[in-house]
């Protein structure tokens, strides 16, 4: 089987397409593509692969398991592609151009994700609605409001969530983890957002305006209950 790669001789070929290979596991591997059979099952989501090797690299999700570490900073990744696009960041390379506009990425996804915003298309429609999006990951999101299914498990504690970013973010209350830090003051936290409140309270800013009288406030939830006063 070795020697036919380099002769290039591809005996084995799909009855459905003009795809061929040299080896029979491989053309195996691509028949399921047409079957949709997924033999190969996460034990803990209902994730299924294809390939067993797929499947090992998904199971880092759960165990937490990142091999690819960066040497520059403290990133790690499940995968190794992420980690070489993650370098890209620290060289400032940014590789994936779009074809119609000036904009560029260090990611081949989020190019792909761009492009879209050009062509309007939304292909990931949802069974249940009549919601489209141009992101898997984003209707994956939308399905959980159907199903109320939350497959990110806390190993800790009993929460659970519909995102691995959310999960990610919980587990830093576990570990007391406070990535996002004031320039200004010594305030931490372990949530984007909640920098980015804490900041409105030195710059003043106060986005969320009443639209019965004059109130304004730096938060969401604030103009909330302050919209009760008016509405009983």
């Amino acid at each position: 089987m070795h020697i036919r790669k380099h002769t290039s001789e591809k005996l084995f070929k799909c009855n459905t397409c003009d795809y061929s290979s040299y080896c029979n596991a491989k053309l195996k591997i691509h028949v399921r593509k047409h079957t949709g059979e997924k033999p190969f099952k996460c034990n803990v989501c209902d994730y299924c692969s294809t390939r067993r090797d797929i499947l090992k690299l998904h199971m880092r999700q759960h165990t937490y398991d990142k091999p690819f570490k960066c040497d520059i900073c403290d990133y790690s990744a499940y995968h190794k592609k992420d980690l070489i696009m993650h370098k890209n960041k620290h060289t400032g390379e940014k590789p994936f151009k779009c074809n119609i506009c000036d904009y560029r990425s260090h990611r081949r996804d989020s190019l792909k994700r761009h492009l879209n915003l050009h062509t309007g298309e939304k292909r990931f429609k949802c069974n249940i609605c009549d919601y489209s999006s141009n992101q898997m990951d984003h209707l994956k999101l939308h399905m959980s409001k159907h199903t109320g299914e939350k497959p990110f498990k806390c190993n800790i504690c009993d929460y659970c969530s519909k995102q691995r970013g959310q999960l990610k973010v919980h587990m830093r209350k576990h570990t007391c983890e406070k990535p996002y830090k004031c320039n200004i003051c010594d305030y931490c936290t372990y949530y984007k957002k909640g920098l980015k409140l804490h900041i409105r309270k030195h710059t003043g800013e106060k986005p969320f305006k009443c639209n019965v009288c004059d109130y304004c406030s730096y938060q969401l939830g604030h103009l909330k209950m302050h919209m009760r006063k008016h509405t009983g």
